[in-house]
Parts: structure tokens; sequence; C-alpha cells
């Protein structure tokens, strides 16, 4: 039986990790995401799991990585300046195909900016921040439940495509308190095992290599260095890097249909908002207090990899209607896939879109 509970978005997240088997957590606490830290802390102990409070967040991310090439399921969580100072740690995970969970619990910036307040300023840089050519995987939760939901899923996704997945929410989520339903198991993806005799490097048909199991018996080099399916550093023959670095994308877009996460609202409206995050709530607010079914809502679970596909949901569109906690990151993006016209509507400070202005946009009810 599921049971039902009132909860922090921090503590949901760090439950959800728990769920989920994260049985290594390390890292640095800061605002507005020092909970996940603090509720890790407590309970990873009596679950015979490790909890580690690094110097830094360089640190932070470097111990994920080598938790999670002993067999560990890692996670780390961070903001703002912790979240740029992952970055080089990031890309070298990418590279050895390590699978692992970043929280970015954002506020605003840059640099030490707001550290209280809500933002969405980091959407583009965890699809871009490391240096070279990348895919990654981004969740976006919008209420306390999908903070629970989100880190379970992300911990299966980052295993199932050896990949780091980030879990991208913001101060409001993370500290706004909710009724959430807590189930008594969750889904679990497990790793596939490397085969005897198979190179560790050595992709399947989905373009994901087996994981090596710690204590096996086998010998992998891992680097961060361009490498042969051995693992073996060469980094001077252009053909081998770029078979490599298409290899590393494509795992990720060959999937996007198959792994998009997002909720469609009145496919047959014309004007229709897209969210991901707390916005959501506003736009869903918007969509109670009109009931129109002229406003349709595109809300993206995932947003990395972007999920172009989508748009085709709403073929009756004349405009999207973009509220985002930061200038337009997403729209940009957005706007790169439709020939309809796409409004921007940025907000910074850490304030939340009334419904009220929404609505205004809309033109219901005015």
């Amino acid at each position: 039986m599921s049971t039902i509970q009132f909860m922090q978005g921090n503590i949901a997240c760090a439950e959800g990790a728990l769920a989920a088997g994260c049985n290594f957590f390390g890292g640095y606490p800061i605002t507005p995401s020092t909970e996940v830290a603090e509720h890790m802390a407590v309970k990873l102990p009596k679950q015979n799991g490790t909890f580690i409070q690094m110097e830094d967040e360089i640190a932070s991310m470097a111990s994920i990585i080598g938790a999670s090439w002993t067999g560990a399921r890692a996670m780390t969580a961070t903001s703002g300046p912790g979240f740029s100072l992952m970055m080089e740690n990031i890309g070298y995970a990418v590279m050895t195909e390590t699978p692992c969970v970043i929280v970015n619990i954002q506020r605003g910036g840059p640099s030490t900016g707001q550290p209280t307040m809500a933002a969405a300023g980091d959407m583009m840089q965890c699809r871009f921040g490391s240096h070279g050519d990348y895919s990654i995987i981004a969740l976006c939760p919008s209420s306390v439940q999908e903070m629970y939901e989100l880190t379970v899923k992300a911990f299966n996704l980052a295993d199932r495509f050896r990949v780091p997945v980030f879990l991208m929410a913001d101060e409001i989520i993370g500290h706004m308190r909710e009724r959430i339903i807590i189930p008594d198991k969750v889904e679990h993806t497990a790793r596939r095992p490397l085969e005897s005799g198979v190179l560790p490097f050595h992709p399947e048909k989905d373009l994901v290599p087996g994981f090596p199991g710690f204590g096996k018996g086998f010998g992998v080099h891992v680097t961060g260095l361009t490498h042969d399916e051995r693992g073996y550093p060469c980094a001077t023959n252009p053909k081998l890097h770029e078979q490599l670095v298409m290899r590393l994308c494509n795992k990720i877009e060959n999937a996007r249909k198959e792994i998009a996460d997002y909720v469609v609202t009145n496919p047959e409206a014309e004007t229709v908002f897209v969210t991901y995050g707390v916005p959501a709530r506003s736009v869903e607010q918007v969509l109670h207090d009109t009931g129109s079914k002229n406003i349709g809502h595109l809300r993206l679970k995932m947003v990395w990899p972007f999920p172009e596909h989508a748009i085709a949901e709403f073929p009756n569109a004349t405009r999207f209607i973009i509220p985002e906690l930061n200038l337009g990151q997403i729209a940009r993006e957005f706007d790169r896939h439709t020939r309809v016209p796409v409004i921007q509507v940025p907000k910074l400070g850490g304030d939340l879109h009334l419904p009220a202005e929404l609505k205004k946009l809309t033109g219901v009810g005015i």
C-alpha cells in the first residue's frame, strides 16, 4: 500500500533517491539545495549507504563518479556557483559514460546572485556547460510529487543510458510543502552488465556499452581522453574521435521519443502555453480559472533532449506563450523548431508569474 505524506520538495527528492536505491551521496551544502544533503546524511547510513561531505563541488562530482564505477547508485545536489564548479567533471562523466544523478535546485544568478530566490537560469548550462559536443538528460519537476517521481526516473535513465542525468528544479519547488503519495516500491532499471569477452566500451545496438561489474575480474581503463573500445587513449585519431563523440550524442538523441516526458492539455487550442518547472502551476491556474478549451498547455517534464516532436501535438496553434524564470532560454530553443510565433514571458528576481498576468496574454475573459 502507498502512504500519503506532507513533505518539502527537497526532502521528497531525497526520499525518491533512497527509494530508487541510491546508496552514495557526495556533496557540499549550498542554498537552496541543502535539505537534500541533510536528509541523505541522516537516512543513508541507516540503509547501509554512504554519505560524504566533500570539500567543494569539484570534489563532490568526482566522488559520485568514482562511487558509480564501484556499482553504486550515486547522486549529488547543488545550486548556482556549485553547479558551475561541477562542469569539468560532468564532461568527464559523459566521456567515461558514468551513470549518476545531479540535482540542481536553481537560484538567481550570475555569481552569488540570490541564494534564497528561485530561478531557472541554468537550463542551457546543464545542456552545454561542459566543453565539447555531447548529450545529456534533464528532468524538470513542477510539484513535490514530481520531485519524488522524477528523482526515481533520473536514476533509471542514468543506468539505462550510462549518462549523467540532471534534476533541474528551483527554490520554489525545492522548498514548498505539499501532500504526496509515497508508493511501497518503485521501478528499478538495472545497468546492462558487460558480458565476458566483450570490450568494455563496445556498444550494443542501442549504442550503450554494458557496464563492468566491480570486483568481477574485468580490467577496464577509464579515461577522459578520446579512447577506443578497450578504453585505451587514442586522442590523435580524427575518425575514432568523431565516432566516439557521435555515439555519445546519438545514444541519447536517437532515443528522444522513447524517453520524452510531457503532458498535453487541450490539443485543439490555438493559444498554447509551454512550461517546465514551477511556471506550470500558474498556467494550470489560468486553465482552471478560464475553463477555455482554446487555451492549451504543453508541460515539459523532460527538457533535454528537447522533445521538438511534441510541438505537433497542437496542430491548430497560432502562438506559443513560454513563461520562464530566465530571459528565454528554452523559448529560443522552442523557436528553432516551429514557424508558429513564440512569445517569451521572462521573469527574473525570484517572483513567480502571476496567473492574472498570464491570463491577460490569452485575451480570454478580458
